[in-house]
């Protein structure tokens, strides 16, 4: 029986490189029982290579995605990423999977292009009745005015790159002397930067996937930070965050989170697994961000919504390549 080879590609250009490594750990264990030969590739700005099982490393060659292993060229069958930020969350490294015809896991050039634009998601989804937190998008070339903001988003308000996942230079600001250092802070980080209103509420966060032949929304998640909100500590710190799934939410609010997450799923163009981020205010659902690739180490949220709805994640990941396979 031939034996299907999958790239479990994962690190990337930003500062969630070592997150996303951990995120391929965690798919390569929830894989192990499945009928793949799996590997993890490493993408830095300076080499991609793939880890080979006696520990040595294999550069990947860009033209074909192949590798040498036992004086051997290999080719991959399937690309399951996992990067967080840039290249594997903004369509960069779908667009080049695409033109040399290697099937992968997650959404298509457009939905991650967009999805990835916090800014541009948010106007954009708000278009179909979307709730969404009032913001501004602050270029590099942009002479922004400090009041002008304000008189916009009020205070406290975030500030974090518009661009990428929310785990590194994102600052609640609560004085407007604050201000101007947090934008500068998120610029760090690359790209534009995104100024939103805080708003005070309960964090939940649901995943959902479809194929073919189903449509699974997972049970929701609540988040409850003890930092003053879900920082990258908070994220990856077992004794700094309580997340409790299912969420202790009405059966009303949580129909609504689950419709509002598939709804967002088929506009966006989604594929694979997504989770979408929610904050609850006066029991009406706002959204936050919409996540393609999110995080999959054994404790993330979306294995622990697959636990909840008594599903194998390993099973969950195996129908999934399945089904973009299929559709090949």
């Amino acid at each position: 029986m031939f034996t299907k080879r999958v790239a479990i590609v994962a690190g990337g250009y930003s500062s969630e490189y070592p997150v996303s490594i951990k995120s391929a750990n965690g798919i390569k264990t929830f894989l192990e029982n499945s009928s793949y030969e799996t590997y993890i590739v490493k993408i830095s700005r300076d080499v991609w290579e793939v880890l080979l099982p006696d520990g040595t490393t294999s550069e990947i060659d860009k033209n074909d995605f192949t590798f040498v292993e036992d004086a051997r060229i290999k080719k991959f069958d399937f690309a399951y990423i996992t990067i967080h930020g840039v290249p594997g969350e903004n369509g960069a490294l779908q667009g080049y999977f695409d033109m040399i015809g290697m099937p992968y896991s997650c959404c298509g050039v457009f939905a991650a292009a967009v999805t990835a634009n916090k800014y541009a998601c948010n106007r954009y989804l708000s278009t179909f009745g979307v709730r969404v937190s009032p913001s501004v998008v602050i270029r590099p070339c942009d002479n922004y005015s400090v009041q002008e903001i304000i008189d916009t988003v009020t205070l406290p308000c975030f500030v974090k790159p518009n661009e990428g996942g929310s785990s590194f230079a994102t600052t609640k600001v609560k004085e407007e002397r604050e201000l101007a250092k947090a934008i500068e802070d998120a610029f760090g980080e690359g790209g534009n930067v995104i100024v939103e209103k805080f708003m005070q509420g309960t964090e939940v966060t649901c995943g959902c996937y479809k194929t073919a032949n189903k449509q699974v929304v997972f049970p929701i998640t609540e988040v409850v930070s003890k930092n003053e909100f879900f920082d990258y500590e908070a994220k990856y710190t077992a004794s700094k965050v309580e997340e409790i799934t299912p969420a202790r939410i009405s059966a009303e609010v949580a129909k609504e989170i689950s419709e509002t997450t598939s709804k967002i799923y088929d506009i966006v163009g989604a594929k694979g697994i997504i989770r979408v981020d929610y904050i609850i205010i006066e029991g009406e659902p706002y959204l936050l961000e919409v996540n393609t690739t999110p995080g999959m180490t054994v404790t993330s949220f979306i294995p622990q919504q697959i636990r909840a709805a008594e599903l194998d994640p390993g099973k969950v990941l195996s129908e999934i390549i399945e089904d973009i396979l299929q559709k090949k």
